[in-house]
């Protein structure tokens, strides 16, 4: 995220969220855009089957769905993954504040940047959830990014795209007896 983008947001309103407390729903006209000061945020879609399949966390010093900014109305649910605390922008005035061709040449290529690499990641998670066994999911995933921290295991779970139990059943298998 370039400087510009964060001046964006110098002296703007904050909200904190709690853990599991949504930001935004899907469907919810877009008038706001957001930017993750603390915690994290996931866009979220619930799928037909029940399930939820998470599209992009939003980290501190990242906008909140960004792409959204050029949309009427949310794709997705904005879910804060720990205490988060986000600054608050009218999106109005982000967009004429990206007028500004000095200043959004700039910006523009560090959204090119960071789309990039969401589109890789992106990409590669696709290639992951196409395997059909557990086992390969995990394999797959523990080649590209290692082992995460402790307790982030349910997240690896849903990254996957399999349920926590499905992934602690793989884990305890590898177990050393």
């Amino acid at each position: 995220m370039s400087d510009h983008w964060l001046n964006c947001f110098d002296g703007a309103p904050e909200r904190t969220l709690d853990e599991g407390e949504t930001l935004f729903r899907r469907d919810d006209e877009v008038e706001w855009a957001f930017l993750v000061r603390e915690g994290q945020i996931s866009l979220r879609r619930a799928l037909k089957d029940g399930g939820l399949l998470t599209l992009h966390t939003a980290r501190p010093a990242e906008l909140v769905a960004e792409a959204s900014l050029y949309a009427h109305c949310y794709h997705c649910d904005a879910v804060a993954e720990v205490p988060t605390t986000v600054s608050l922008a009218s999106k109005t005035e982000l967009m004429g504040n990206l007028e500004n061709a000095a200043t959004s040449e700039r910006a523009l290529v560090k959204a090119f940047e960071h789309t990039a690499r969401e589109l890789q990641n992106l990409r590669t998670r696709v290639e992951i959830m196409r395997l059909r066994k557990v086992t390969d999911r995990l394999d797959a995933y523990l080649e590209f990014f290692d082992h995460p921290e402790e307790g982030e295991w349910v997240r690896v779970a849903d990254w996957i795209g399999v349920t926590p139990p499905a992934l602690y059943r793989e884990l305890a298998k590898r177990r050393p007896q």
